[in-house]
This record gives C-alpha cells, sequence and structure tokens, in this order.
C-alpha cells in the first residue's frame, strides 16, 4: 500500500527537507520515526525540497508499507517526532500516486518585519531600517506573468531541464509593519522564491524601477538579479493534488 501524509515544520532546525550526508534533515526524522514505530525500513519521497531554514506549513510525502495503516499513528508519530515536526493526516492514495510529480501548483509565501524584533526573528526577514514601497513591488509582480523562463532566479548548476515555471499568482500585501509576498506556480526552481524577494526588496526600496524586471528575466543570469533574501521568512504553505 502507498500512503501520503500531511504535515509541517519549522525548519530553523534543519538542512532543509531532503536528507543531506551529515547533517540533519526533516526527511532523516521523520523516516527515522516511521521506521521506528512500523518496525519496518520506511523510505518517503516529499513534495519538494526546501532549503535550510525554510518552513512548510503545509507539505506532502508518500511512503510504501505492506501493513494497514491505523488512524492512532499521527498520535504516535506526533508524541515521537520532535515539537518542530507535526503530522496532520495520513491517507491511502493509488500505488502510482507521486508526491513530488503529482502536485499540480505549490504556493509559498515570504515575510518581511519592518521593526526589530526578538519574536519574528526565526519566521521573517528584518528589515526595520528601510522603507518599502510595496506598490512598486506589486507593479513587478504584474511582469512576471509575462514570462516562464526564470533562469534568472534559479541557483546555477542544478541540472534542470527547463528552467519553465507558470506562475499563476503573485502579489504583496502589507499589514502594519509586516509584508507579506505570496506565490504561486505549478513548479519552482532552486532558490527561485528567495531570489524574486531579494529583487523585489531592491524595487521597493528604489535601487530598481519595476521595469527592470523586464530585463533582469530577459537575461537570463544569475548575476542579474537581487541578492537572494534570508530563508527564515520563506513558508510553503500549500501544495496541490488531484486526489
Amino acid at each position: 500500500m502507498r500512503y501520503c501524509i500531511e504535515f509541517s515544520y519549522s525548519g530553523k532546525n534543519y538542512y532543509g527537507y531532503q536528507i543531506q550526508p551529515d547533517q540533519i534533515s526533516v526527511q532523516e526524522v521523520l523516516e527515522n520515526a516511521l521506521s521506528t514505530i512500523l518496525r519496518e525500513k520506511i523510505k518517503t519521497t516529499g513534495a519538494g525540497r526546501t532549503d535550510t531554514g525554510v518552513h512548510a506549513r503545509k507539505i506532502f510525502a508518500h511512503f510504501d508499507t505492506e501493513q494497514n495503516i491505523g488512524d492512532n499513528l499521527v498520535y504516535q508519530l506526533n508524541s515521537f517526532l520532535p515539537q518542530d515536526i507535526s503530522i496532520k493526516k495520513i491517507f491511502p492514495v493509488k500505488n502510482d500516486f507521486h508526491a513530488r510529480f503529482d502536485a499540480t501548483f505549490r504556493t509559498y509565501e515570504y515575510y518581511i518585519t519592518l521593526e526589530k524584533s526578538p519574536f519574528t526573528q526565526d519566521s521573517s526577514w528584518q528589515i526595520w531600517k528601510r522603507d518599502l514601497d510595496v506598490d512598486r513591488m506589486n507593479a513587478a509582480c504584474k511582469i512576471l506573468f509575462e514570462y516562464e523562463d526564470f533562469t534568472s532566479f534559479s541557483k546555477l548548476h542544478t541540472g534542470n531541464k527547463t528552467n519553465n515555471c507558470k506562475i499563476y499568482k503573485a502579489f504583496w500585501e502589507q499589514n502594519g509593519l509586516e509584508l507579506k509576498f505570496t506565490i504561486s506556480a505549478d513548479r519552482f526552481l532552486r532558490n527561485m522564491v528567495r531570489a524574486i524577494v531579494g529583487t523585489m526588496v531592491e524595487i521597493g526600496n528604489g535601487k530598481m524601477e519595476p521595469g527592470d524586471l523586464r530585463k533582469i528575466i530577459e537575461d537570463k543570469n544569475r548575476n542579474s538579479a537581487g541578492t537572494s533574501a534570508p530563508p527564515q521568512g520563506l513558508f510553503l504553505v500549500d501544495v496541490g493534488y488531484n486526489f
């Protein structure tokens, strides 16, 4: 049987989701918990590869087992796992379901705090000496829909067959001293969201014009875009499937 897990985690203490040599990852901790409770070696396949320090409010992974999974496995896992990983539900899926390749969209949110705060240092980028023009940043967001090749926002040497992505939505909202960027697409490149956010911040603080984003994208060169935003402000918040 193949099962799907819906879960969430804080990425502060992990070197991303995917197993890394000599570094702690969410996948390693999750697989160790599943293997211990089910008393068999369990391997998981996640919906994505979040980077070091990036969080996930809603993410999925699949695994195979010969056992019938009971309703109490969620409780057992949550009792076993550390506080920064939470299992929401586990349910059976078709044997050919794939948590990564069957995803129809992914949605990320990025948070910026315009003040120095001890309470958001692990969950936002604190930019507390500058004002950001959200209108300029939203004007730049509209330009993203004109393109599909986002090589300029991709980590170099990833071996991707294509750097094309279809962006479904992208916009900034401000609530007091908090800014939130929401972006949804059929797929994302490594480091793409953080590179876009870093570039948007340069537009918001006047170092670039919104229209400069066109040349950056058309250059297809990572060096043309802004510096990547730090990881702690980034959250994977939704992954879509046709269950």
